[in-house]
């Protein structure tokens, strides 16, 4: 699969009834703004070991995470909780995860992570 399919399924699940969308700015100034790339990852969970727990792990080994089963998953850009949301299978291609947003983090939950 390529970047501009993934981008496809974005716009798709952004804007599902193909209605004309709204923006915010327009212009060259904000086109720019627009194409800068940001890292957005979903954190699944986190551990915290002493390093000599670390050096034994080995091929099998299981590190159990602080998130269980059933609890959102956080939604990180640029090293900011944005979101939170369920891991789904991506409908296209179902050897491929997706996140489905179910929260978005204000302004004042933003400044975790």
């Amino acid at each position: 699969m390529s970047i501009a399919h993934d981008e496809a399924l974005f716009a798709k699940s952004l804007n599902p009834g193909g209605d004309k969308e709204e923006t915010i700015g327009t212009g060259r100034g904000l086109e720019s703004v627009m194409r800068i790339p940001v890292l957005l990852q979903v954190v699944l969970g986190s551990a915290s070991m002493p390093v000599a727990n670390l050096m034994k792990l080995g091929r099998g080994a299981i590190v159990p995470l602080d998130h269980r089963v059933g609890e959102p998953v956080d939604v990180v850009v640029n090293g900011r909780i944005i979101a939170r949301g369920e891991v789904m299978v991506v409908e296209d291609d179902n050897s491929r995860f997706g996140v489905s947003l179910t929260e978005i983090v204000g302004p004042s939950g933003s400044d975790q992570g």
